[in-house]
């Protein structure tokens, strides 16, 4: 992992003035001589600038592909991914010491936008002399980044993969984060001023979370008990607490509480007259936008909407079991889906 650090006063959408900014990126490969082989990688809501570690199979190897390697390939390709703002993985977040304070932000953090973590991402690309991104990948939050920065770098992207994603936050989503927030301030340490404060609301809010990243479909097929007799302890709620305890020991609840809200200021229509239709049309970019047919928290629909404004675009629709989630585990499917298009 490397560190940039922009150490002037970083402005945010809302007025208020970081005072600095780090940002921690990783890259994969070398930067070709002409600059035109970047694949810049926008991450979701809990993962990191390490995309080999959460996106396997799409970044570096997948050994079920005819060459050994994933879409992005580090021989042929500058990969860069950088840790979102307002994130627990490096970048200036809650948890980051206050320049002003000496102290931990904690909830004294600012609220942050989708386009404030955009413009973060632009002073990292300016700072590694790159011009031209060949092409800009997200998912699900990740995506939320890649369409703004498209809205605000047009000339700059040249390619544009979607996958699990949408112009706006819909308020189905706004209502599931919402609920989750509500989890971490019901959480009785949420109001106190250190890293642990609210790890049982944020388990809470994963378990919330994983109902909504898989489906019914999924969680029945794997998580029904064969034991009928039984009258506690079921497979479904073992599931739910492994996989809220897994996010409590690698993520802060400051941060989820911070990025939920990020997500949901998603609207690439504010500020700009409002018809996010039209901002669509004016993309120039190739792109390519995967819908995986039992997502319910950003449905197949969404990722039609993205298809019928966007003027250069394929749809692709992945049939997998896996709900949300799939941008995830269906790597193979989605490498060679990029394969083929790009």
């Amino acid at each position: 992992m490397d560190l940039f650090d922009h150490n002037q006063p970083f402005r945010l959408e809302n007025g208020n003035i970081l005072p600095r900014l780090s940002i921690a990126y990783h890259t994969y490969g070398e930067l070709n001589r002409a600059k035109n082989n970047v694949i810049w990688i926008c991450h979701a809501l809990t993962a990191n600038s390490d995309a080999q570690t959460w996106w396997p199979g799409v970044v570096g190897k997948n050994a079920r592909l005819p060459d050994g390697q994933g879409f992005a390939d580090p021989s042929k390709y500058f990969i860069v991914c950088a840790n979102m703002l307002g994130s627990c993985y490096g970048t200036t977040g809650p948890v980051t010491i206050d320049p002003r304070t000496q102290q931990p932000y904690f909830s004294n953090f600012p609220m942050v936008t989708i386009r404030d973590m955009v413009n973060a991402h632009i002073l990292l690309r300016q700072h590694l002399g790159i011009e031209k991104i060949h092409l800009l990948m997200g998912g699900s939050m990740g995506g939320y980044q890649a369409l703004e920065w498209c809205a605000m770098e047009n000339n700059v992207i040249e390619n544009l993969f979607l996958i699990g994603t949408s112009a706006t936050e819909s308020a189905w989503g706004i209502a599931v984060h919402t609920s989750q927030r509500l989890a971490i301030e019901a959480d009785a340490t949420w109001t106190l001023h250190r890293e642990d404060a609210g790890q049982k609301g944020l388990k809470a809010a994963r378990a919330i979370g994983v109902i909504t990243y898989r489906n019914y479909g999924i969680l029945v097929e794997k998580q029904t008990d064969p034991d009928p007799e039984k009258l506690d302890n079921y497979r479904a709620s073992s599931y739910i607490n492994y996989q809220g305890d897994k996010l409590v020991n690698r993520f802060n609840a400051y941060s989820y509480w911070l990025l939920t809200k990020s997500m949901d200021s998603h609207h690439l229509g504010r500020g700009r007259g409002g018809n996010t239709e039209i901002i669509l049309r004016n993309f120039k970019q190739k792109t390519l936008i995967i819908g995986i047919s039992s997502d319910i928290l950003c449905p197949l629909h969404e990722q039609e909407f993205l298809g019928q404004h966007i003027p250069n675009s394929t749809l692709v629709q992945i049939d997998s079991p896996y709900g949300h989630d799939g941008f995830i585990t269906e790597a193979e499917k989605i490498s060679r889906a990029l394969r083929e298009w790009l």
